[in-house]
């Protein structure tokens, strides 16, 4: 039987970690699970829950950052520690809904993909309304990122990627923070991946219950755009 690699950065989540842990342990994908937990040095319990879960949980492996190293850090150590047939990302807020990881998994399982993206801007779910600039800096950034990989993505940010195990740990990642969407786009594109899209819904968030990225990382991932568009 195949297995899956959730692979879930996590900084300061303490009101929602239980939760979006129970939600991924309750959704039936037809393989084996494991979970791996990348604490990003959080200062807010989020440790000692981690610690808790993973000594009741066997399917759950928290690994631990002894200084905050951002998003793409967390997750290189994810994918190092990944031993299943696919990799998936899961955000640890409540942004994302598990229960699409059936639609999200798809074209691989048939043989289809070898990355898949979900897409907050293709329809077909439920999207809380939010952030008009977040929403205008997205199409941004992705257009650009498009031109530059030449691939017709709608929503290169987003959160849900899925990958093949062998292509997530086969390629070298760089960048710490958010700069790790554009990064990995351009390098999958370079090696002409088979990438699929789905629609997805999204449950946003605003920065009183916790959001995190700002207008520093879109200035961020326009440098790394330019950086990836010539370089491996």
């Amino acid at each position: 039987m195949k297995k899956l690699s959730i692979v879930i950065p996590v900084y300061n989540e303490a009101a929602t970690i239980r939760q979006i842990v129970d939600l991924v342990r309750s959704v039936d994908v037809g393989m084996d699970k494991e979970l791996l937990l990348v604490d990003d040095c959080s200062r807010d319990g989020t440790r000692e829950v981690l610690q808790e879960m993973a000594r009741a949980l066997p399917e759950v492996k928290a690994l631990y950052h002894e200084v905050n190293r951002g998003k793409g850090a967390a997750l290189r150590t994810g994918f190092a520690a990944a031993t299943g047939d696919i990799v998936l990302i899961q955000d640890a807020d409540l942004e994302y809904d598990p229960h699409e990881y059936p639609r999200l998994l798809a074209p691989i399982l048939e043989g289809h993909a070898d990355v898949v993206y979900g897409s907050r801007f293709l329809g077909g779910g439920a999207h809380r309304v939010v952030f008009y600039w977040h929403y205008l800096g997205n199409k941004l950034l992705t257009t650009l990122s498009n031109m530059t990989t030449n691939l017709n993505l709608t929503d290169m940010e987003v959160c849900y990627k899925v990958f093949k195990r062998e292509i997530i740990q086969g390629i070298p990642l760089q960048e710490d923070r958010f700069g790790f969407e554009v990064e990995i786009t351009a390098k999958i594109a370079r090696r002409k991946c088979r990438i699929y899209e789905v629609p997805i819904s999204y449950y946003g968030r605003d920065y009183a219950e916790g959001k995190k990225i700002g207008w520093k990382d879109g200035f961020s991932a326009l440098r790394c755009i330019v950086r990836y568009a010539f370089a491996d």
